[in-house]
């Protein structure tokens, strides 16, 4: 169903934490339910097993956390939608069973307050901020600007809480259970500032980050409806459609990568004819070394990230914002800008509006929501590079990169923010917890001056994406 935006709207609201055990129990009660059903089209799930690695670590991490020993937080990998489920599972099954089998009592509940972005309720609903409320859950609006409330309310969770705090240091889905998008600064800023906190309040507690990442793979390779979809794909683009019988096939790895390739070039291809027509956009001429020329996928890539470019432009020109930073930063950026003409926080209500008035900001509201359309199709792609499913030809690989196409035909074709993606299987996920990184020991360099604030900020930082690649690559 359509979901664009056609009217402004009053201001974004701050929506306070208050956890309940009741709503928690009904989670992890429903939770079997959850993760094998579709309950929400935005949410796949089809998830059949879960198995955890090192759960003893978190564990034990649990226990020192309730004698007040250590302050926590759990930085995990956040590849797809159903991830807050597999930690709802780590946290309410794996952990309390490792804490029964090594004898390591634990208070209830084994639970974690946790930090997500606001604008998940705007395509979700807002029963989803009344039941992140009740779960424990402190929003953050991301962006240029500061969002000092949620800040202020996470910053105090971190080091007050009764319970550890979550975070997604990626700050959205990539799609890719392989590849980890650049981290955002602000977890390692937050470790820092929870060890200035209890500085403040004389309090000992060591402060700790911990790596945990998930993959997902699917029971029995998904040959088969991968073949149903890349044949759907190739009917929306006005290709051949190419289905050809799986079972008649000794190695179907070379012929869905010919037909991914038709299928990213005609869509380049589309979206190139689209831009320039459409938009009056030049696309610049792309340097081709010796490798790239003899490399189709280097050439895809590269034409690839010019579309981005352009599409990041076009948004930006309309925002009057400069084009600065890598696409992740930019896409936060144009977020910002196109919620500030939407969610209006300069208009106390916006009912108060004289008609004339409405009806203006209903324009730039639609306006603005449509220029956004063009920074969603460059987050959806955020990921991809030219050897993902080169370096490793399994169904689950190909089948992320086949949904990703899924995912910009479909916001183009449906007219939605995130579509009801296909099930392909049943899927097995993989959760594996790292070794703890200590941000108290940082310190003392941290606090020494400005420059080496931002330093141990970027070197934190580092050292934790470092710490979740060396964990998916075990």
């Amino acid at each position: 169903m359509p979901d664009s935006i056609q009217h402004a709207q009053s201001r974004l609201e701050f929506i306070p934490q208050r956890f309940n055990p009741v709503v928690l129990r009904l989670a992890q009660w429903l939770l079997p339910i959850l993760l094998r059903f579709r309950l929400r089209p935005w949410l796949p799930s089809g998830i059949s097993r879960i198995q955890v690695k090192n759960a003893e670590t978190l564990a034990e991490l649990y226990q020192q956390f309730q004698a007040g020993k250590v302050r926590f937080l759990m930085a995990f990998r956040h590849p797809e939608v159903d991830d807050p489920l597999c930690m709802l599972y780590l946290l309410s099954r794996a952990v309390p069973r490792v804490a029964r089998q090594q004898g390591i009592f634990l208070q209830y509940p084994i639970h974690s307050h946790f930090i997500y972005e606001r604008g998940m309720l705007l395509w979700a609903g807002d029963w989803l901020g009344w039941f992140f409320s009740n779960l424990g859950g402190t929003p953050i609006r991301r962006g240029k600007r500061l969002d000092k409330l949620g800040i202020q309310n996470a910053r105090n969770l971190f080091a007050n809480g009764k319970m550890p705090i979550t975070v997604a240091p990626e700050g959205a889905t990539n799609g890719h259970s392989g590849i980890i998008s650049p981290l955002e600064p602000g977890v390692a800023q937050f470790g820092f500032w929870c060890v200035e906190d209890l500085h403040k309040a004389k309090r000992s507690q060591e402060v700790l980050i911990v790596p945990i990442t998930i993959q997902y793979s699917y029971v029995k390779p998904a040959w088969a409806k991968l073949n149903w979809l890349l044949s759907k794909l190739e009917a929306d683009c006005g290709l051949v459609v190419q289905t050809i019988e799986t079972s008649d096939v000794a190695n179907p790895e070379e012929i869905y990568y010919q037909r991914l390739l038709q299928l990213a070039e005609h869509l380049l291809t589309e979206m190139e004819g689209f831009y320039q027509r459409f938009y009056h956009q030049n696309l610049p001429a792309i340097n081709y070394d010796g490798e790239a020329i003899a490399n189709p996928n280097q050439m895809l890539i590269a034409r690839l990230h010019r579309l981005q470019e352009i599409a990041l432009q076009v948004a930006e020109q309309y925002f009057g914002l400069q084009s600065q930073g890598n696409f992740i930063d930019r896409c936060r950026r144009l977020e910002e800008a196109g919620w500030s003409y939407i969610y209006r926080d300069d208009v106390e209500d916006i009912n108060t509006l004289s008609p004339l008035q409405r009806g203006l900001a209903d324009w730039v509201a639609a306006e603005a929501e449509l220029r956004m359309r063009h920074m969603r199709l460059v987050e959806t792609f955020i990921a991809v590079t030219g050897t993902y499913v080169k370096e490793e030809p399994c169904a689950e690989r190909f089948a992320e990169t086949a949904l990703l196409i899924f995912d910009m035909i479909a916001r183009i074709k449906n007219n939605t923010k995130l579509p009801g993606r296909p099930r392909l299987g049943w899927r097995q996920a993989l959760i594996t917890v790292g070794e703890p990184i200590s941000v108290t020991q940082r310190w003392a360099k941290y606090q020494s001056d400005r420059h080496a604030a931002r330093v141990g900020v970027s070197e934190l930082t580092k050292e934790l994406h470092q710490a979740l690649e060396k964990l998916i690559k075990a």
